[in-house]
């Protein structure tokens, strides 16, 4: 009896693949949204030590060790940030003290312009009758919803307090590892890759990932500090209260591309309608940061930064919402980082043209028209000089 040869497994069909990657993909996506108190600090930490690892090379070439610059340069990022935090706790208490005024104060103004609108009237009371003794108004949808995310709010502050301040200390403690030990890692790294090519592109990728990502943090806080700064000032000589708490909000917000400026006016409409009542000068804190922003965004920004830097609008903002989503503002935070990395990744790999190309956003010549590229033959990927 002739034994019959093996059936051949058949192979996976195309479509097939594509869902499994599709469903491979969710599933880690979702994974890295719910491991966000481990990860957070760590690309957070890493992201610093591209911004400080320069720097600690700097000092080791000066005779000081890795460990030693990494321990100066951890402690003076730490005080300085304790010296802040400091000086600002008491225009912070006292905005958060006078928070129950103002969310009344802003509910008078809700109320007032309900009162205006015939669809958003609150429910009006039922006429008294002769036997009823007390008429109890309806209940209004609105302000028990306003007065119930008010509380969850506050409690939410204060329920993750502790969890912020854990996720702060690991991440100081995990940026002085890896800048005390970056060139010991990525020594490490490169000597477990067999290919002498392979090892010149992940060295040349992670030292220009450094190089863009410490030059693009160091180019917008300095031009953040600038912008709080001169918020601080127009927001002084409109009266506002606590200007040095708004300038450093400034700064700070304005390191989330699109969604940090638009929270920072929305939170300056609030702050303008507490402190003065009601007329065209609540307006005033929101247009003076509007105009403030205009110029840096559209002058100061593209001049300092420059185009090597520049990203896609459309990039930038996505990569915000997607990470802002996933992880809050840690997420929102460290996004235009990330897709510099990722930037620099694409340029050094040929599958990853296309997304390069989006990724670079526009150019200062015109495109071509869409005529003129079906005509045109497809262009060969350039040959990096790693690969």
């Amino acid at each position: 009896m002739v034994d019959k040869p093996p059936v051949a497994a058949s192979p996976i069909l195309p479509r097939s693949s594509r869902a499994l990657r599709g469903l491979f993909l969710l599933v880690l996506i979702f994974a890295v949204r719910e491991a966000r108190p481990l990860l957070a600090p760590v690309l957070i930490a890493v992201m610093l030590t591209f911004a400080l690892a320069p720097a600690v090379r700097w000092l080791h070439a000066r005779g000081v060790p890795a460990m030693l610059g990494a321990l100066l340069l951890v402690l003076a990022l730490l005080l300085s940030t304790v010296s802040l935090v400091m000086s600002l706790a008491r225009p912070a208490a006292s905005w958060w003290e006078a928070a129950p005024t103002t969310v009344s104060q802003l509910l008078e103004e809700v109320e007032k312009l309900r009162a205006s609108i015939p669809g958003l009237r609150p429910p009006q009371a039922a006429p008294r009758s002769s036997r009823a003794v007390v008429a109890t108004p309806p209940p209004d949808p609105l302000r028990e919803r306003l007065a119930s995310e008010g509380v969850a709010l506050t409690g939410m502050v204060l329920t993750r307090s502790l969890s912020l301040l854990l996720a702060a200390a690991a991440t100081v403690i995990l940026t002085y590892f890896l800048l005390a030990s970056e060139h010991w890692l990525l020594s490490r790294v490169v000597e477990a890759v067999p290919s002498r090519r392979t090892r010149a592109l992940v060295l040349g990728g992670v030292r220009a990932a450094q190089r863009e990502i410490g030059r693009y943090l160091a180019s917008v806080g300095i031009i953040n500090a600038a912008v709080g700064l001169i918020t601080a000032l127009a927001l002084w000589l409109l009266d506002l209260p606590n200007p040095a708490l708004w300038g450093v909000l400034t700064a700070l917000l304005c390191f989330v591309p699109y969604l940090g400026p638009m929270t920072l006016m929305a939170m300056l409409l609030l702050a303008g309608i507490s402190s003065f009542g009601t007329g065209l000068q609540v307006f005033g804190p929101t247009l003076a940061f509007m105009l403030i922003h205009a110029v840096e965004s559209n002058f100061v920004s593209p001049m300092v930064v420059g185009r090597r830097l520049s990203l896609s609008a459309l990039s930038v903002f996505l990569s915000v919402l997607f990470w802002g989503w996933l992880w809050g503002i840690a997420g929102a935070l460290i996004a235009v980082p990330l897709l510099i990395g990722l930037r620099s990744l694409c340029r050094r790999t040929r599958g990853l043209r296309l997304l390069r190309l989006f990724l670079e956003g526009d150019r200062r010549e015109a495109p071509p028209s869409l005529r003129s590229l079906l005509r045109r033959p497809v262009p060969q990927p350039a040959r990096s000089r790693y690969t």
